[in-house]
């Protein structure tokens, strides 16, 4: 069974565009295609409280949680805004993810 085609990869930078971090932007750090996630650097920030276990203190982490993939967009490095993408073929046949407003190409 394929994946899901996703509008983000890992290392982007994008933007959340809804929920209570709206406006805030980071580098997605993973992606998770069967819950429809992404996990962006300082983002959603949640505290979890942990048991010790064996080497490892207890007490209460900081920690990235799953944002959904509909609220956030790729940040455009040239437009410097939130855009939408398109695919489009290079020459050599290969696909790239652009920009729909200026054309910059996500992929190098």
């Amino acid at each position: 069974m394929l994946g899901k085609k996703l509008h983000v990869k890992k290392n982007d930078t994008v933007v959340v565009i809804a929920g209570k971090d709206r406006s805030k932007s980071g580098k997605v750090v993973s992606i998770h295609p069967k819950k429809d996630g992404v996990i962006v650097e300082g983002v959603n920030v949640v505290k979890r409280h942990t048991k010790p276990r064996g080497s490892e203190q207890g007490g209460i982490l900081e920690k990235e949680a799953p944002v959904h993939i509909s609220n956030v967009m790729l940040l455009c490095g040239k437009c410097n805004k939130p855009v939408r993408t398109k695919i489009t073929v290079l020459q050599d046949g290969k696909k790239a993810r652009c920009c729909v407003k200026c054309g910059e190409s996500f992929d190098k």
